[in-house]
């Protein structure tokens, strides 16, 4: 059973810094890749990180590139993202996924088969 469980969430001031990390226990060392989502209250949920397994090759959501980093250790036990220079609009529920097989599409949330139940990242002005 695969399971994934965020840590690392909660309040700062804009221009601050946070890191979250994802425990991950199950997944088969042969999945492509995981990432990370946000849903910030009345919006869809965006993709904003990943990174491939083998390889390490990462992608990123424009608005976070040059601030965030992903970051995987080689076990496959955890996954980390390192926020710098958060700003207010970066406020969201932050969610760790994961999937088997790979896709052209690490954005689309529809190619990820495991979720975490999230951590509340909240950036004040």
């Amino acid at each position: 059973q695969v399971q994934l469980g965020e840590s690392g969430g909660g309040s700062v001031q804009a221009g601050g810094s946070l890191r979250l990390a994802c425990a991950v226990s199950g997944l088969p060392l042969s999945s492509d890749a995981m990432g990370w989502f946000r849903q910030a209250p009345g919006k869809d949920r965006e993709f904003v990180a990943a990174i491939r397994w083998s390889g390490g090759t990462t992608l990123y959501l424009d608005s976070v590139k040059g601030r965030f980093t992903i970051s995987r250790d080689s076990s496959k036990t955890t996954v980390y993202l390192q926020m710098n220079s958060l700003k207010p609009e970066d406020t969201a529920v932050y969610y760790c996924a994961g999937r088997r097989y790979y896709s052209a599409s690490y954005f689309a949330s529809r190619t990820y088969d495991y979720w975490g139940q999230g951590t509340q990242v909240t950036v004040s002005s």
